[in-house]
């Protein structure tokens, strides 16, 4: 990958720049609570959904959803696909006094590294883009760096592996990144697989009430929603709408 090689030849000022990096805010944590966590994303477009919202600026639209009650804030980094930077995370991150998630395909440790230096609290690590022992590998680098992971998954196995490697904090997407084809039973089963002491994160299909409310009932302690809140006119209500639904203990082993 392009960006990979450019950051390795970047990576002894990586290195030198990490020293003065803002220490991260803890993000699993934030994901603790009586209610099932938001975590909103900073989301201009998709694969899936095409342009979203264009126009959306990234440190005010994170700073509506702090106000609505989010927990934490998701900034794609990726510009092809879903057009976002660096700079919106840096942005973010300088804005909200909240946990900020670098959502990108991460598959190099020195991109954890990069995360860490922009201000991320965590990264995304997408299971089946990365293989078991290296899948480890990134889960204790980035912990060596006092920055946490979403290890996403979509199967059994994919959980399996994300256990081994030690998530702490499991994301479960319900889109097939394949198809693109949204089905909510996969989070409804794997979400119940995930042992209570680690975060269990519901990704993808979350747009209303009922929605939060399938997700609490199969044990979710949070859930990801980007499309429905930044395509809203007013973020802020938005995740506001979403923010209070109860956990149900006892919903996982």
């Amino acid at each position: 990958m392009q960006r990979v090689a450019a950051l390795r030849t970047r990576q002894h000022a990586l290195e030198a720049a990490l020293a003065d990096a803002p220490p991260p805010l803890p993000f699993r944590e934030a994901l603790r609570g009586a209610s099932v966590r938001v975590i909103a994303e900073v989301k201009r477009r998709s694969p899936s959904k095409g342009t979203i919202n264009a126009s959306l600026d990234a440190p005010t639209q994170a700073a509506a959803y702090a106000l609505g009650g989010a927990a934490a804030i998701s900034v794609l980094t990726e510009p092809t696909h879903f057009g976002g930077s660096n700079a919106d995370l840096q942005a973010v991150r300088a804005r909200v006094s909240i946990p900020v998630l670098k959502k990108d395909f991460h598959v190099d440790a020195v991109q954890l590294l990069e995360a860490r230096v922009l201000g991320a609290s965590a990264a995304l690590l997408i299971a089946r883009a990365i293989e078991p022992a290296a899948l480890a590998s990134l889960v204790a680098y980035a912990e060596g760096l006092g920055l946490e992971t979403l290890v996403e998954v979509r199967s059994d196995d994919e959980l399996d592996r994300a256990l081994d490697a030690g998530a702490r904090v499991i994301g479960v997407n319900c889109r097939d990144l394949e198809t693109l084809a949204v089905d909510a039973s996969v989070a409804d089963r794997l979400v119940a697989r995930i042992p209570s002491e680690a975060i269990a994160i519901w990704e993808s299909g979350i747009a209303s009430a009922a929605d939060m409310q399938r997700a609490a009932t199969a044990g979710a302690d949070a859930v990801l929603v980007g499309s429905a809140v930044s395509a809203a006119v007013d973020p802020a209500a938005a995740v506001r709408a979403l923010a209070s639904t109860a956990r149900r203990d006892g919903a996982r082993g």
